[in-house]
């Protein structure tokens, strides 16, 4: 199926589209960017050059994605998430060459007016709250909340929320083990102390 391209909406040349992808109203989508097949982008989005945007993934109204931001399938951004990629920004000492990138994992969440600041990995699954910050990395499957980001506990592939922590009592299966109530999925830490689906 053929993409779907808003009258409005800037497709640059030598930028890509998927099949099935939407781009919605005076979306911008810059040279050498990437969209995946069945991307939807919303409203006033910018896409900057370079950046790759995985199949089925969902940007609402009001997303940058500046140069430096690689986003993988099936994520979810929020409507007026920010992702910086400059730390020191200056009027007058340009940081184009040193962009910070970030890396935003399969299946993640972003949510409203989240700011990512640059250099960071979200990893896949993980859920950042609404209006939180995200200063530093996020492991998989993590919920980040507040100003700064902080973890808060774990949450399902299905985006629903495990467990605030570690326990015997989690769901019957001893400590570090978590099921989810709404679609049955078991998760434990890996070797690196990450979770991941049993």
């Amino acid at each position: 199926m053929a993409p779907f391209v808003h009258e409005t909406a800037v497709v640059d040349r030598g930028a890509t589209v998927g099949e099935g992808a939407q781009v919605w109203h005076f979306v911008h989508v810059s040279k050498g960017a990437h969209i995946g097949p069945g991307v939807v982008l919303g409203q006033n989005v910018f896409v900057g050059e370079g950046v790759s945007i995985g199949a089925g993934t969902r940007v609402q109204n009001n997303v940058s994605l500046f140069a430096g931001v690689s986003v993988d399938q099936e994520v979810f951004l929020g409507p007026s998430c920010v992702f910086t990629n400059v730390r020191t920004p200056r009027a007058a000492y340009p940081r184009k060459p040193n962009f910070q990138r970030t890396h935003v994992e399969r299946g993640v969440t972003v949510g409203a007016n989240a700011t990512v600041l640059g250099g960071h990995r979200l990893g896949a699954y993980a859920f950042v709250a609404a209006g939180a910050v995200v200063t530093a990395d996020v492991a998989p499957h993590v919920l980040v909340v507040g100003t700064p980001a902080r973890p808060q506990g774990f949450v399902c592939r299905c985006g629903e929320r495990l467990r605030d922590s570690l326990g015997p009592e989690a769901d019957g299966a001893g400590p570090g083990h978590w099921g989810c109530q709404e679609c049955g999925l078991h998760y434990g830490l890996n070797s690196n102390g990450e979770c991941q689906l049993c």
